[in-house]
């Protein structure tokens, strides 16, 4: 059994003092730290990544793999004699390790600082390791190590790519991370004795420590509105570290309720307050059950509630447990029986459970028919309503979540048509007409949601405007968008299955188009009911020009865009604007559309200079078809 290492180059940098390992006053030797292989009981020495200088360079970017859960890396006390700077980068260092509490990034602090300082408060993530910098004593701005004992500040800053709040959420956030780190002597050695709360992490570290998991809340949809509507799952993506008491983390992360992005249209079915009772350490049992002990406001629920708070539990910890979990049971906190539930019985409450079965793969035919593929099979067929009749050329196909309705826009953009796949007859009136002189200004290609409701955007620009038909039946509504004016306007959208969220790729003032993640906030009464989009949020800004999107899972993206100066790509992202750890996509060339499952199951599908190629699972790209275009899964 091997583990995979990740290489990184570092450029030169002045000699630690007290380490005897340098040749030379400009070589270069990080901080050794201890590296446990858990799994052969293996001691290593490995090396922690956090350099003392100059630029960074990946050799291997990839992601670490579950297998890396079996690597631990341990980091190094001070030691003595060591300059203030030496001490900074001990201490940063020390907090990329797989200590749960940082008892050794601790001793670089003094005893006041060590409690104050706040680890859990926030992570910082940089797009490379952070790097000190010496600023010189405070008392008199000398830069010098020697003749003086006063107060000296080191200078950590970088280039910042995101922060992970409190509550394990992650934001993409640009701009320059840059804070002062003030150190005293203690007994004749220099300790840190003020510091910002929180850990500052390079993306190589924080990929290495943390891993994304979805933790699961209940949409806020009217029983009325759909069936079963108060049981929609909905993934909300949180960063947890990987090898510190994974399930328990878990736990204690649903427990605290959604990301304050996503509270307005989820609810959790645990009632406020609600904690684990004290001192547990969670893990499944050799059956793959678990029990979970609540506090006396958790345990107040009524038993219907009960059973929805274990069947989120259980979905959650599924989520990251790397076994099946057979059983969730919830307990009081002296441990008397609440309720349980088992994987099957939690089915009931399957995350997805509105994207539909996807039997079927749709795209526009060369001759401008809406056309099908069934599964895997490589030969199409025009769908018998009249979409497919060829009687008006469409252009773009949306299929609702059962594969009833379709919904095609023409072949000029110009108008949108709701029908039958299945029964023939004549091609109903438009439901939307744009009045845009150029096709490029015209509609979008639609999206239908879970609920049944269909949307579309009309990029007009003497009058854009996102519409929503209830059942692609209804006088579509206008669906109020913010942020949106005469240089930036929708290009396409994609809603998810749970009709909570939508993916919105917005042309920019500069021309280029990004990705942005909008919540879908419904009003009114069901006789009545409204929608709006709020809180705008980024999906993919390390991205300049963002070609298409289209959901392919609970929480995650597929998209296509390039970077700057870079080729084009095909790549995972969360809902949170995180690069997924899921495998790299094999890449393609000019791909101008791109359409997926919430199923992952599924195999991609991709519009390129090469027609419509289809990805199965642990394959590589292969032609479905030279003629044709706009390919779409229902949704």
């Amino acid at each position: 059994m091997t583990a995979e290492r990740r290489i990184t180059r570092y450029g030169s940098a002045e000699p630690r003092a007290g380490r005897g390992r340098r040749s030379a006053p400009r070589s270069r030797a990080p901080r050794c730290a201890g590296v446990l292989l858990a799994a052969v009981g293996l001691l290593l020495s490995g090396c922690a990544s956090m350099p003392d200088g100059g630029k960074v360079d990946h050799v291997d970017s990839s992601h670490r793999t579950d297998s890396d859960s079996q690597v631990r890396v341990f980091s190094v006390s001070p030691q003595k004699g060591e300059t203030p700077q030496q001490i900074v980068r001990g201490f940063l260092e020390a907090t990329t390790s797989d200590e749960a509490a940082f008892g050794t990034a601790r001793q670089y602090l003094t005893d006041e600082a060590r409690d104050r300082w706040d680890p859990f408060a926030r992570t910082t993530v940089l797009s490379e390791g952070p790097s000190a910098e010496p600023q010189g004593h405070r008392s008199n701005g000398r830069d010098s190590y020697g003749g003086d004992d006063g107060p000296y500040t080191v200078r950590v800053s970088g280039p910042r790519m995101a922060i992970v709040d409190r509550d394990k959420a992650y934001a993409p956030r640009g701009g320059t991370f840059q804070r002062a780190f003030d150190l005293v002597k203690v007994g004749g050695e220099w300790r840190i004795d003020r510091l910002p709360d929180g850990l500052v992490l390079g993306e190589s570290d924080f990929q290495r420590i943390y891993r994304p998991i979805n933790t699961y809340y209940y949409a806020r949809l009217a029983p009325d509105v759909v069936e079963g509507g108060q049981d929609v799952l909905v993934a909300d993506p949180v960063y947890l570290r990987r090898r510190i008491d994974p399930v328990t983390q878990t736990v204690t992360a649903l427990l605290k309720g959604p990301s304050d992005w996503l509270r307005p249209v989820v609810t959790s079915a645990f009632p406020r307050g609600s904690a684990l009772a004290p001192r547990q350490r969670l893990s499944l049992d050799d059956s793959g059950a678990l029990t979970v002990r609540l506090n006396e406001a958790g345990a107040g629920a009524e038993r219907g509630r009960c059973v929805r708070m274990a069947a989120q539990t259980l979905h959650t910890v599924q989520n990251q447990a790397s076994a099946k979990v057979s059983k969730v049971a919830l307990e009081g906190p002296d441990g008397e029986d609440l309720c349980s539930q088992t994987r099957e019985q939690a089915e009931e409450y399957e995350p997805g459970r509105l994207n539909g079965r996807a039997e079927h793969q749709y795209f526009i035919d060369k001759k401008h028919r809406v056309s099908a593929l069934a599964g895997s099979s490589e030969r199409a067929k025009p769908v018998t309503g009249p979409l497919g009749s060829g009687e008006t050329e469409m252009g773009g196909i949306a299929v609702n979540r059962v594969e009833e309705m379709g919904a095609a826009v023409s072949r000029g953009r110009g108008e949108l048509y709701v029908s039958s796949l299945e029964d023939a007859g004549p091609l109903p009136k438009p439901l939307v007409t744009s009045g845009a002189k150029r096709e490029e200004d015209r509609l979008s290609v639609p999206s239908w949601d879970g609920l049944g409701d269909l949307w579309v955007a009309d990029r007009d620009p003497d009058g854009q405007r996102l519409l929503r038909s209830r059942g692609g039946e209804e006088k579509p509504q206008e669906v109020r968008v913010p942020g949106l004016g005469k240089d930036r306007r929708i290009e396409s959208l994609k809603v998810s299955s749970d009709g909570v969220r939508i993916a919105l790729r917005i042309r920019e003032p500069d021309g280029d188009a990004s990705l942005r993640l909008g919540r879908v906030e419904r009003y009114g009464s069901n006789a009545d009911s409204r929608a709006r989009i709020a809180d705008l949020r980024p999906l993919a800004p390390q991205l300049e020009d963002v070609v298409a999107a289209s959901w392919a899972g609970g929480s995650t993206l597929v998209v296509v865009g390039r970077q700057s100066g870079s080729v084009q790509q095909l790549q995972y992202l969360e809902t949170d604007g995180s690069v997924s750890n899921q495998p790299a996509l094999p890449g393609i060339n000019d791909v101008t559309g791109v359409a997926a499952s919430e199923d992952q199951s599924k195999p991609l599908l991709a519009d390129s200079e090469d027609g419509i190629v289809r990805l199965p699972p642990d394959a590589n790209w292969k032609r479905v078809t030279d003629g044709g275009s706009a390919p779409a899964y229902p949704g």
